[in-house]
């Protein structure tokens, strides 16, 4: 089994040694000491946790719903301010 160190890691992601180092503790990875090592599973793993696909426009595998409904909240409107009369009519 091949293991990465901090440099070899953040190779193969192609993202900066300091955002591995500073994310560590939500990553996968193995440590033996204070040696920090990753597998190919941890690095697919990680690979898996930040990967997006876009839900709209050209690149999108699957076009969005014509008939999207509102968000349930977007009726909401914000409340006067104080000492201002609520009106109804």
């Amino acid at each position: 089994m091949t293991r990465y160190t901090y440099p070899e890691a953040a190779k193969a992601l192609r993202v900066e040694e300091s955002w591995l180092r500073r994310h560590i503790k939500k990553l996968p990875h193995s440590k033996k000491g204070r040696v920090v090592t990753f597998s190919e599973v941890d690095l697919e793993r990680i690979d898996a946790l930040h990967h997006h696909e876009p839900t709209v426009g050209a690149l999108a595998l699957i076009s969005a719903p014509a008939s999207v409904a509102a968000h349930p909240l977007a009726n909401l409107r914000p409340l006067p301010a104080r000492g201002m009369a609520v009106r109804t009519s």
